[in-house]
């Protein structure tokens, strides 16, 4: 994978929290199954939250989203010549290129406009629409407030701890949050909430079918991401290789439910799958990329 040092980092569609106490307060407690605990059962409760709504956040809670950070010193940081060697700086221009495809692949495929989200950086903790949430939900995105939050030491917990080391996870993880983002403009995941209330027995298995759309839904960003671009015009990848993607579908994997519950050393329960099996995610992503067509993803389809 390699970016452009020439496309401009719009830090614009970044909110700075980290470092301003946005959070306050308590945070979301985490729950580790089978009375697990310490750093094994932090994991798996940040692993279980990677691409949902947030693990254990409740989007009916009524929490402070007001805070605003204070993007000077990103804006400042973005705009020097070594941008692209900052953590933060790739991240945003990550953003940057997913908002760019749903802009135009969105009215294209569904005939819906695109409303752009902003990604909040937080550190430790911080207030949502969805309520108080510190870093042990992992990233996430809030239906009441169309945000994504992610605090970016997460990539250091996936890469030392699951071993999902390749640059490539990053931009998939933030892929699938939009993709979320693109459900809750398309009217999905209100739906589906509909749906998981008046058949609460199936509530698990919807979610497992919101959550492999969005790994679809950023296969379908990787395909085209090579075609985004700046503002000005100037592309965001200059390339994005075979072994990129296989970094996200190794990503895929690792954070499959059946996964995460071995690795806690709970037996493989099906009926408790929230996000997929590693099976699962690996396909849905897959299919998304080879295809590069959102309505490939149909994951509540029949028959799916």
């Amino acid at each position: 994978m390699e970016l452009n040092e020439n496309a401009r980092v719009d830090t614009s569609q970044v909110d700075d929290r980290r470092g301003s106490g946005g959070g306050g307060g308590m945070g979301i407690p985490i729950p580790t199954g089978g009375g697990r605990g310490g750093i094994v059962g932090i994991i798996i409760a940040v692993l279980v939250a990677l691409v949902g709504g947030g693990f254990g956040l409740n989007a009916a809670t009524n929490g402070d989203d007001s805070a605003q950070g204070d993007n000077t010193s990103l804006e400042q940081k973005c705009s020097a010549d070594d941008a692209l060697k900052q953590l933060d700086c790739r991240n945003a221009l990550y953003v940057n290129s997913i908002q760019a495809y749903w802009r135009t692949a969105m009215p294209e495929v569904f005939g819906e406009q695109y409303k752009p989200s902003k990604t909040v950086f937080f550190s430790q903790n911080v207030s949502t629409g969805c309520g108080a949430a510190d870093s042990g939900v992992g990233p996430f995105y809030c239906p009441a407030d169309d945000l994504v939050y992610i605090d970016l030491t997460f990539y250091r917990l996936l890469a030392d701890q699951l071993g999902a080391e390749g640059e490539f996870a990053q931009p998939y993880v933030l892929a699938h949050e939009y993709g979320h983002h693109v459900q809750d403009l398309l009217g999905t995941e209100a739906q589906m909430r509909r749906q998981q209330q008046r058949d609460p027995q199936s509530a698990n298995a919807l979610s497992v079918k919101l959550e492999l759309q969005a790994d679809c839904y950023a296969g379908a960003w990787a395909k085209n991401a090579t075609g985004t671009a700046d503002e000005q015009g100037q592309k965001i990848f200059t390339s994005i290789t075979d072994e990129d993607i296989q970094q996200a579908i190794d990503t895929a994997e690792k954070i499959g439910d059946d996964a995460i519950q071995q690795r806690s050393g709970r037996p493989v329960n099906p009926d408790e799958f929230t996000h997929g099996s590693s099976e699962q995610r690996k396909q849905w992503f897959t299919k998304g990329f080879s295809t590069g067509d959102p309505k490939a993803c149909d994951t509540f389809g029949a028959g799916t």
